[in-house]
């Protein structure tokens, strides 16, 4: 009987993109690199023997309230793959390195955003998993409450920031099982702190201007693939 038990593996995604002008020069990169991820996890967990039932991926933009104002997040909901490729492309095609203010984004709004997502809970093999991509620093949580813009039920703290994401003991918004968190960002306050003291997060540091390398790519697909 165990011989005809069907594993099923179902990964959601959301991707955190960092839309300010500084990522002019590396956006579209990104952008190719987020169009590539579904077929590229297929492939690599076909060439493992073993197929995904459900992959749906999100999109989150991020930039700065205080600069940007309604135009700081785009947050939109999962995109169910393959079947609303075409809508997941437009959307990814849509984003456009504009504003930011100064240097450092609120990324970490972006993150809490992403956390809060709502994670499909079925599956025998589950995969949460966030990827920020960005070449600045981030500011404060709640740096930017000022704005008209800015969202109710935000953390209010970096320590609150941190219990969401969780351990163990604390699972409220995503399991710790299943979440993964890669980080393409910059060795710098914040992107460290969440580095070194969060567990199941991987950090490919990033340089302002200076794109995702194709290995480090690769190794995100393969960390992933690998973690079933």
């Amino acid at each position: 009987m165990a011989g005809n038990f069907k594993m099923e593996y179902n990964v959601d995604m959301v991707f955190c993109i960092d839309a300010t002008a500084s990522m002019i020069p590396v956006l579209d990169t990104v952008k190719e690199n987020a169009l590539n991820f579904y077929n590229d996890v297929v492939n690599v967990m076909k060439e493992k023997q073993k197929m995904i039932s459900s992959m749906r991926i999100r999109v989150i933009a991020f930039r700065d309230y205080l600069a940007d104002q309604d135009a700081a997040m785009l947050a939109t909901n999962f995109f169910e793959l393959p079947a609303q490729m075409k809508e997941f492309e437009e959307c990814i095609q849509s984003i456009v390195a504009q504003g930011g203010g100064d240097e450092p984004e609120d990324g970490l709004e972006a993150l809490a955003y992403a956390i809060r997502s709502d994670w499909k809970q079925s599956g025998t093999k589950r995969r949460n998993v966030i990827v920020v991509w960005t070449d600045a620093s981030t500011h404060e949580i709640g740096y930017g409450k000022d704005s008209t813009a800015y969202p109710k039920g935000m953390p209010q703290d970096f320590a609150e920031l941190t219990s969401w994401w969780g351990d163990e003991q604390n699972q409220t918004f995503i399991a710790n099982a299943a979440k993964r968190l890669v980080l393409f960002a910059p060795k710098l306050p914040y992107w460290e702190q969440i580095t070194g003291t969060w567990n199941n997060v991987i950090h490919y540091p990033s340089t302002a201007g200076k794109g995702l390398k194709e290995y480090s790519y690769r190794e995100i697909i393969d960390a992933i693939c690998n973690s079933f």
